[in-house]
Parts: C-alpha cells; sequence; structure tokens
C-alpha cells in the first residue's frame, strides 16, 4: 500500500505522495488497485497516470508532492492539490490543484486544501517561493489565488499549447515572507 504523508483539515483528509511513493504504487499494484488508490475515475485517467510513471516523474533538479483530497464524511477522492516543478536548489514550486469530483465543487474545499499545501510547501519543504500560473479566463482559480494571498505578477504569453490554440498565463506568487506576515 501507498506510504502516504498525512495532513488533515476539518473536511478533507490530504494523502500526500512523492515520486518514489508513487512509483511504489506502480510497481507493487494491478490497474483496478491503482485507480483505487489515486482515485481515477475513468481508464483515460489511469492512463495519463501510467504515462507519467512511464516517462518518469521526476528528473534530476525537480519533483513534486501530489496530494490526494479524500473527503472525510464520504471516504472519497474528490481532487488533487500539490506541488509540482519543485527546485529544491532554488527552494521553489508550483501549486496545481484540480477538483475531480463535480458534486464537491463549490463548497470552499479546495480552498482548505490549498491553505494546508501552502503551509506545508513553506514548513516542510524548506520553500520560498510558491509560484501559480493559470488561464486568464478561470476566474474561479484566479479568485482562489487572490483570497489565499498570491500576488499578481504578470502574463506570460502563448505560454500553455491547449486544444490547438495558444493561452496566455497570469503569473502569481507567493513568498515565505508574506506567508508569515
Amino acid at each position: 500500500m501507498a506510504n502516504f504523508k498525512l495532513i488533515e483539515t476539518n473536511r478533507l483528509l490530504l494523502k500526500g505522495l512523492s515520486p518514489e511513493a508513487m512509483n511504489k504504487i506502480f510497481e507493487q499494484n494491478q490497474k483496478p488497485k491503482i485507480k483505487e488508490i489515486l482515485g481515477h475515475r475513468s481508464d483515460e485517467d489511469y492512463e495519463k497516470e501510467l504515462y507519467k510513471y512511464q516517462n518518469g516523474y521526476s528528473s534530476y533538479n525537480r519533483s513534486f508532492m501530489l496530494f490526494l483530497l479524500e473527503d472525510k464524511a464520504s471516504g472519497k477522492i474528490v481532487g488533487r492539490c500539490g506541488l509540482h516543478n519543485w527546485n529544491p536548489d532554488h527552494c521553489r514550486a508550483e501549486i496545481g490543484y484540480h477538483m475531480i469530483d463535480e458534486t464537491f465543487k463549490q463548497k470552499g474545499l479546495m480552498s482548505e486544501a490549498v491553505e494546508a499545501i501552502i503551509h506545508y510547501g513553506f514548513k516542510n519543504m524548506n520553500l520560498n517561493r510558491i509560484e501559480a500560473l493559470v488561464a486568464s479566463y478561470n476566474t474561479a482559480s484566479l479568485r482562489l489565488l487572490e483570497k489565499n494571498g498570491f500576488i499578481r505578477e504578470g502574463v506570460l504569453r502563448n505560454h500553455y499549447h491547449v486544444n490547438g490554440v495558444f493561452e496566455d498565463s497570469v503569473m502569481f506568487s507567493k513568498l515565505l515572507e508574506e506567508y508569515e506576515r
């Protein structure tokens, strides 16, 4: 079974997985069990994760800490939140999040998770800077970052290639000194 780092919030149990833990999940389990552990809802979700596993989760100067969001009341994996593009040498990482279960959206759960992940990044991963990149039209994500004290730094033009179209990303950051205030 996976060796999770656990963070508990009011309504969530955040189950943290390092690249090494993710590798063990794939090495020691079959597809149905992997889907159950990681909360995959479809074969497509599994295939995306398998691709990441087969191509290597981290490189020589980049890593991540992924947290599966388990709703305490139902025991269901309802989303993911974590720190990726983690560069330990430069004490920075990028936060990412995704609610995979539509019925759990707009209940404040992701805000609860993001707050806990920010704390974990600054206190347990020795981060000085947490970055976020968001599509300019993703108003829910923009509000979430602003609510959590991220500062808008600017726009990265044609930063993502999505469905054949180049899209801009809005760059946000939060520094350790801002967190500690």
